[in-house]
This record gives structure tokens, sequence and C-alpha cells, in this order.
């Protein structure tokens, strides 16, 4: 026992050695790179020039094209851990270049700092904070590059002497100001569809993993897919080409795939139903073909590098100039009702129908106003509104009649500026100006949605069946948060602008510079045009998946949806399983990795601000009180006091944790007394309570079978298949969890080891 107590404080210094600061100064650079930093550039870089040198014997040479750069980087690094970045440059004979540094995290750049323009023949220092570079509190920094950033070819440069300038000392304990929370369990806002936890083009073992209900096919590329040669054409996402797709030669196969992967996974497919008019073309032998063929319609910026005459249809940059008057038919072919009538049906004999096993979810398109750029190569007129009235009627007219059960969803408007003009409007506003728009004044001056479903309503009347089951939109922040940006900067922005989904005294910070309240203007619009229709946010991403940021902002994403009354939500699309974010959809959806979930009856639960911590409440219908606590702030730990009113509860409160160690953690059982629960919830993490109630918890007899010198055996008797966790307690305070059981009978037994002191042991439920 002693010599077991030696070695634990041997670790434990050993420990707290490899946890300590940097030393003052980590070289990069000194006559060669220094251990551990690799030569990423994309410049023409030599890393032992003799001539001229700052200090020792080499320097870095770097001959830069337009936005070419010299990047260094390293394994990943601890951004809290530094200061600065210090380094020498020297402009060469010419001087004159112009620069911007910009650090990286996994990969990803960040802020941009601009340097002055170099001088000739002399050597000047540059240092500049991490936190201007956005990777001060980033525990990912794991490099930094020395760009070009006037577009030219620039003169040869110099660089030498490069260093992390270390923070002195340990880090700073950051104690943030305390939130106190009160909930009255009495106050049930409504109920939260399970419909809002959707991701899209998930595999079915993502689906297993995040236990969510929708699986959404959707995307530029759906407007082309052609299911009887079984292929898409990109669109502007790629090269405007048609494409076979991988699932074979039959027809419907990827459909049919998507399909039956999203079953596998336990959801439900929702499946695009094109109404563009065309769809992909391929070669002989299934070969790929591009609407914008070089060798046809001449030069143009970009081309595909695996299909070198596949262009991007664009002539010139500067001034822009598209290819116009190319023939759709190169890459296309026309569709029309019919085609895509005998789609449903194959997906209808295959699948069966929407009431039963079949697809029951079929979206009118995709962002349809934008076709005259996404699909400028078949469509490079924008839409007008009347237009897409009449497809939508149409082609939701003949969705009904294949599959009377199935529900139509649409009309998929992109964002701000499709929900308000036309594609034809937006379209001519963008060269001529956004007064006089003509489309609007043809419909008596008219917002475009809000007059399309009042077109809907006045069709369903007139047919005598709801054309449109679903209103649905997309909507994407537009002040550079769909990325992968974490700069400081750009996740305090990300923190606040998920307020623009519902909250009315917001402005939106981007080039909107107004207040969306998108979900509570969706409902407007519904009750005033169409009333009693559904709403959905069938496409949305804050982005940061990778990082801690993208998964508080998803996690406050999905407590926004459901606590304001979302119908249906389908994010774009699903993140890599290996992300916070991913694991950010399972606090709410599976974070036990037994398919234990938020709480369906929303109750009230207001925070002092938003913008550092948000919190969402809600019962299940098993009686268990769940509460989900995402803290925001980039640093320091936030001490919480959380009032619970109106709920028999029990004495304690599970608890589970997701933080930037990217695990969600079971942690220990936090007291409750008096209805309170205390709790320090660290930066930058989504921390979930699940409270039994009373009346939800089973009766679990626990008994001591037998007590010897070394062991205590303990049988435990509840109901067959009844779920419980074995605890224990010295105080009756702290409690631990020894072991979880799902007993497959009545009775159990378990053999605990005697232990020097008193201990008291329990069995709880566990949700």
């Amino acid at each position: 026992m002693h010599t077991i107590k030696k070695i634990g404080v041997i670790w434990g210094f050993i420990a707290a050695l490899a946890c300590s600061r940097a030393s003052a100064q980590d070289l990069v650079y000194d006559d060669a790179l220094e251990s551990g930093w690799e030569n990423w550039s994309w410049a023409s870089v030599s890393l032992n020039n003799a001539n001229p040198v700052h200090g020792g014997t080499a320097a870095i040479k770097v001959t830069s094209g337009a936005y070419q750069a010299l990047y260094l980087h390293h394994a990943v690094l601890d951004g809290s851990a530094y200061t600065n970045l210090a380094l020498w440059i020297h402009g060469g004979s010419a001087g004159g270049q112009r620069l911007q540094v910009q650090a990286t995290s996994s990969g990803n750049a960040q802020a941009a700092v601009q340097i002055p323009a170099l001088a000739a023949n002399s050597w000047a220092p540059v240092t500049i904070s991490l936190h201007s570079l956005g990777v001060d509190t980033d525990p990912a920094f794991d490099g930094f590059w020395i760009q070009d950033r006037s577009g030219t070819t620039q003169p040869a440069f110099f660089v030498d002497d490069i260093k992390l300038v270390a923070a002195s000392g340990p880090p700073p304990v950051i104690t943030n100001a305390p939130v106190q929370l009160t909930l009255d369990a009495s106050i049930v806002r409504g109920p939260i569809s399970d419909l809002i936890y959707g991701v899209a083009f998930a595999s079915s073992n993502e689906l297993k993993l995040l236990n969510v209900p929708l699986n959404r096919s959707g995307g530029n590329a759906e407007s082309r897919y052609n299911w009887k040669i079984n292929a898409h054409n990109r669109a502007a996402d790629y090269f405007f080409e048609s494409i076979g797709d991988a699932s074979g030669t039959a027809a419907g196969a990827e459909s049919d795939q998507f399909v039956r992967d999203t079953k596998a996974g336990g959801a439900k497919p929702m499946l695009t139903v094109p109404m563009l008019g065309w769809g992909a073309k391929l070669g002989n032998n299934r070969a790929k073909l591009g609407s914008f063929s070089i060798a046809k319609y001449g030069a143009q910026t970009d081309r595909d590098p695996f299909f070198s005459d596949a262009g991007n249809g664009i002539i010139s940059q500067n001034p822009l100039q598209y290819v116009i008057g190319n023939d759709p038919n190169d890459a296309n072919v026309p569709t029309d009702t019919l085609f895509q009538q005998q789609w449903v049906q194959h997906l209808t004999n295959v699948w069966g129908s929407a009431g039963g096993s079949g697809v029951g979810y079929y979206f009118l398109d995709n962002e349809p106003s934008i076709w005259f750029s996404t699909h400028r190569d078949v469509h490079p007129v924008g839409p007008t509104m009347r237009e897409l009235r009449d497809k939508s009627i149409q082609y939701a007219t003949m969705l009904k009649a294949v599959q009377p059960n199935a529900l139509v969803l649409g009309p998929e408007e992109w964002g701000w500026s499709g929900y308000f003009y036309s594609g034809y409007d937006q379209q001519y506003g963008s060269k001529f100006g956004w007064n006089n728009l003509p489309d609007r004044g043809t419909n008596g001056g008219a917002d475009y949605l809000p007059w399309f479903l009042d077109q809907m309503r006045k069709q369903s009347l007139a047919q005598g069946q709801r054309l449109l089951d679903v209103f649905t939109v997309h909507y994407y922040p537009q002040g550079g948060e769909f990325s992968d940006n974490t700069s400081s900067s750009m996740q305090l922005l990300r923190n606040r602008s998920t307020r623009s989904l519902w909250d009315p005294n917001y402005s939106d910070q981007s080039w909107i510079s107004d207040k969306v309240r998108l979900i509570p203007r969706l409902k407007e619009w519904v009750n005033q045009n169409y009333p009693g229709t559904p709403i959905g946010i069938t496409e949305y991403n804050w982005g940061a998946e990778k990082h801690i940021n993208g998964a508080t902002t998803q996690a406050d994403l999905l407590g926004i949806l459901g606590r304001e009354g979302v119908d249906i939500a389908t994010r774009w699309t699903t993140p890599d399983g290996s992300t916070p974010t991913f694991k950010a959809i399972q606090m709410y959806r599976n974070y036990d990795g037994a398919h234990s979930t938020f709480g369906e009856s929303s109750i009230p639960l207001t925070t002092p601000n938003p913008d550092n911590l948000s919190a969402f409440a809600a019962q299940r219908t098993d009686g268990a009180l769940t509460v989900m606590i995402v803290n925001k702030q980039l640093t320091g730990s936030t001490p919480l006091t959380l009032s619970i009113n109106h709920f028999s509860n029990s004495m304690s409160a599970h608890v589970y944790q997701l933080t930037s160690a990217n695990v969600i953690s079971k942690l220990p059982d936090l007291a409750i007394a008096g209805g309170v629960i205390s709790n320090s919830l660290p930066s930058q993490s989504i921390s979930l309570f699940v409270i039994e109630s009373a009346a939800s918890q089973s009766l679990i007899e626990l008994a001591v079978q037998n007590n010897t010198e070394t062991n205590l055996t303990l049988s435990a008797h509840s109901a067959a298949g009844q779920r419980y966790v074995i605890e224990s307690s010295a105080d009756f305070s702290s409690w631990k969890a020894l072991m979880t059981n799902s007993p497959g009978s009545s009775s159990e037994t378990f053999v605990l080891p005697r232990t020097a002191s008193y201990q008291f042991y329990r069995a709880l439920v566990t949700p």
C-alpha cells in the first residue's frame, strides 16, 4: 500500500511536468526548421539561403506567385501556451511585397493579419499576437503561413529567426460570472417534434449512432437526377458535369440505395423531386459529359483537372462574363411531370405506399429561385413567381395522385433574398438595382413566399386536397459562420448569430442587416396565408464541425428548433462521426449509447445572456426532466445554480457532458438539495442533466445476501428488464456508480469488495 502511494506521487509529478507551460520562446526556424516543424509551402521556398541572413548562417528565401505562401506546419499545439508569433523579414533588393499572415487550426486558415509593404535591402521585425490570428485559445493550433495578398507574382523575400513567444507562468484560472436559472416544471411550452433532429446523406451506421428520425437526399445535383439512367448532373457544384452514379446502371438504383440505407439505419428517407425540366445525360459507355465543352465553347477560366474538356462556363472573371447560348442538350435531356411520375411509381412499386413502408416525404426540387445561377447551363433566366407556382402545383398534384399519403414539402428556397424575391427579380436586381422589380410588380408588389403560400392554399381549396403539407426553407448564416474559421471573433459571432432564428430584437450582423427572426416570421406567413401548415428548416449549417465551437452552436440550434416549435428540420449534411458536432447531436438523441433522448415536452427556461450560455428544458414521456445547458464562453468555467420548482424528483441528477476533449462523459451524479442543482460548467461545453421524477422510479429491493471479510454480496429484486445502477457513498452526499445492469430476470446478485470504511449502497433506475 505504501509503495503504491509513492508511485502515484511520482506519476503525478510527471504529469505535471508534461502539462507545464512552454519555455520563454519556442523556436520555429533558426538556420533550419526546428524539430517537429515541416515545410508545407505552396510557394517556391529555400530553407538554407546564405544571403541575406538576419542571424546565424541561413534564412528562408520565398519566391511567391499570386496568393502563394510559405507554410510551416506542426502537430497540434495549444495556442493558449503562446502569446505572439515573432520573426524577421527582408524585402530583398526590390521590396514592396504585400503579404499577410494566417494561423491554421486543424489545417484550416484563421483570421488574416496584413504586414505592411516590405522595405528593400533591410531586415524588419514582425510580431503578431496569437489573439489577432485567432488561435490564442485554440487547442488545435497547428501552423501558420505568410502569403501574397496582391494576387500577382512577388519579388523574392526572406524570413529568419522565427519563434513562438510563450506565455509566462501557468495559464490564469478564469471564473466567469455565476448564472442562476429557475425552472418551473409545471409550465409546458409545447411539444418538441422529434422530426427536428434530421440530417442529410447519412450512412446507416451514422443514423444508428445518432438515433435521428429523418435522412434527406437534397442539394443542387438532385434537381437533375435522371432516374432512368441513374446519373446526376453536378451543376455549378462541379463543372456542370453529368456523371453516372456508382450504385450501378439499374433504373433508380441510387435512390433505391438511399432508401435502403436510410431504413437500415432506423430513419425515414426524404427525396427531392426534380422540377427543373432537365436531367443528366451520359455519353457512350456511361462517359461523363460537360455542359460547357472547352472544345465547343472556347477557353474558360477553369476546367476539371480530371476531365479537361469540362469548363466552368466562365469566359472571364474581370469583368465577369459567362458562356451564353450553350445547348442544354450537350449534357442533359428534357424531363417533365410524366418522367418524374414514373420515378415515384417505381419507388412505390419497390418500397410500398407512403402510409406504410414506402417513401413518405417528397421535396419540390431544391432552391429553385437561384436556378439561374446553380443551373445556368439549362435555366439561365431566373424563374418567375408564377413559373414556380405552376410547377409546384403540377408536381404536387402528381405526387398526391401516385402517393396520396405522402407529405409534399416546399418551396425549399435558399435564404433571405429568396424569401422575398423571385429568381427573376433576384437576377434583375443584381444587375439593375432593387427598385421597381418587374416580377414583383406583375404580382401586385407581393413578397414571394407569402404570395406562394396563398397561391398554394387557393389551389388546394380548388382541388379539395392539400398540395403543400410542410412549408420549408433553407437558412445559412451570412457572416462567414458556415466555414472552418475558428478565430475568436468568428466563434463569438457563431455564439450570437443563432439568435437570428428567434430573437425579435436581434439585428443580423451580416449583409442582411435586419431582424430576421426566422421562425416567428415563417409562422406568421403561414397563419396569414395558409393556416395549419407546419414549418420546416431543411438545410442549415453554422460550420466549424471539427471544433467544439461548432458543437456548442449545433447544440444551441437543436435546442432553439425544439423550443420555438419548428416541425421538421434537417441539417446539411451529417457531421463526421469523429467530430464534436456529431456528438452534439448525440447529446440530444443518444447521449448514453442506449438511444436515450432529450425530452418531448418543452418547458420554458430563459438565461440572462444567450450569447454566453443557453439552456433548454423538456420532460420525457417517462416523466424524467431533461435540461441541456450550453456554455458558449471561450474561456473560464461558469458557476451554475439551477432551481427546479414543482417537480417531484429524486435526490440526484445524472450528468452527461461534452467538452473540447471530444468525448461524451458520464459524470458523477449531482446531489439535488432543496430542489437546487449547483455545478461548475467548463468553457465551451454541453451539459445534460437527467432528473427522474419520483413517479418514474421503479421500486428496486436491495438487500445484503452475504457478508465476509473480503466480499459483500448484494441481491437486487426488480421488474425483469429494468435497467439500474448500483451506487455507493460514505456520507449520503457524494455517490459513486459501481456497476450498471440490465437484468434478464427479476433477481440479480452483485459481489463487491469490502472497504475499510463504512459504505452505504443504493440502486437507482437509469434513464
